[in-house]
């Protein structure tokens, strides 16, 4: 119950996360810059500019929006195509991990047997990562950018220095939850990267292999050989006193040569 539980607050925040992500793409004011304002008895004009990754936008006092759309592709700065990318990237590696995660959790009835499920859980996870790292790269790019004009000593005085906007700080915390939700499903299924270990005996070229089950240890029970190839298998639950009453009713007969020493 409580592995469902997990499963399913990891898929809603890392769902959730995903859209804020997918959101933050279309958004305006991804950096805004105000000029003008109130000055003293008298007021003066305000305007504010903004821009996203798809234009630019001039908004005057009188609340009238103007707006420039960015030109071809290959007419874009490199800076502006590399966070496109990188968003779309993270994008689809998220809704990738999206699928792969909601096949793979305990509470569907699709995927397989429960190794199978477990096994496209993790890799849900996985593309949930490397998706939110590929945002979390984008949204720096962009950052970077900013406070490299924001702070620098060089500033032309003609020269408009912007803010950070909304859908930087939305899309940090969409990123935020999408590997929050990855790191949850990791956890329910850890033991995807620790199998069951296996240990090789010497008598008779036999295997045993060491139970999984909470509690047990190579010494629990009472292990006699098979009657085919000598391998040990259990024979149920005993205890340490079953192992004495043995020793006590079988005693031990002592060989001829053992009696002659």
């Amino acid at each position: 119950m409580r592995k469902r539980l997990i499963q399913i607050f990891g898929f809603l925040i890392s769902s959730l996360g995903w859209l804020f992500v997918l959101c933050t793409i279309g958004m305006d004011f991804w950096k805004v810059s105000r000029i003008g304002g109130q000055g003293g008895p008298f007021v003066i004009k305000v305007a504010w500019y903004a821009s996203s990754l798809w234009k630019d936008c001039y908004t005057d006092a009188t609340s009238v929006i103007t707006c420039r759309d960015f030109p071809v592709v290959r007419n874009v700065t490199p800076l502006i195509q590399g966070v496109r990318g990188l968003l779309l990237c993270g994008l689809v590696l998220g809704f990738i991990g999206v699928v792969l995660c909601f096949i793979g959790m305990e509470c569907t009835y699709i995927g397989g047997a429960d190794n199978t499920k477990d096994k496209l859980l993790f890799a849900g996870a996985v593309f949930h990562i490397v998706g939110g790292v590929s945002d979390v790269s984008a949204y720096c790019l962009y950052i970077n950018k900013i406070n490299r004009q924001t702070f620098n000593a060089t500033f032309g005085t003609g020269e408009i220095r912007y803010d950070l906007g909304t859908p930087i700080f939305l899309g940090l915390v969409g990123c935020f939850l999408i590997l929050l939700g990855a790191v949850s499903y990791a956890v329910t299924v850890y033991r995807v990267l620790c199998p069951g270990s296996k240990v090789d005996y010497a008598y008779g070229g036999g295997t045993y292999m060491a139970p999984r089950s909470r509690g047990r240890t190579l010494y629990t029970g009472y292990y006699k050989p098979s009657r085919q190839n000598g391998s040990y298998m259990g024979s149920g639950p005993s205890t340490s006193s079953k192992i004495s009453k043995l020793s006590q009713t079988r005693p031990m007969k002592m060989s001829e040569r053992d009696a002659f020493v």
